[in-house]
């Protein structure tokens, strides 16, 4: 069964799209922990990031650095944080957040904040604009 990232990448399931090629996608985490946090996924489902091969690797951490470069100028922050977990979804994915704060890394954090559809909407394009 396809895993719920390879659906967005099939179109079946939509998301707030920031970045795309022909290889990866960079789109919203819709429980975000902080404002901006995002995922970049190789378009080819493999479960484990340490199991994409060298140009698969490289292509994706490239794609990455973009992305989080296009994150920093639409989201005030000290840093962009990487982090790459991969328990929840059996697809290969960088996690990407702005960060001010150590607290901001915190994948148990309850306070998380809320956005509505037209926010998430307005933040990807805005991230999506400096890509």
């Amino acid at each position: 069964m396809a895993s719920i990232f390879s659906r967005i990448v099939a179109g079946e399931i939509p998301c707030y799209k920031v970045a795309e090629t022909d290889t990866c996608l960079a789109f919203l985490d819709i429980n975000p922990m902080a404002k901006g946090h995002l995922l970049c996924i190789p378009k080819k489902e493999i479960d484990y990031i340490f199991d994409l091969d060298d140009a698969q690797f490289t292509d994706l951490q490239l794609f990455s650095k973009r992305v989080a470069k296009a994150l920093k100028q639409a989201v005030q922050c000290i840093r962009v944080g990487v982090a790459v977990q991969g328990l929840d979804v059996p697809h290969a994915h960088i996690h990407l957040i702005p960060l001010n704060s150590p607290d901001d890394l915190d994948f148990k954090r309850a306070d998380r904040p809320k956005f509505t559809p037209e926010e998430f909407q307005q933040l990807a394009a805005e991230i999506a604009r400096h890509f």
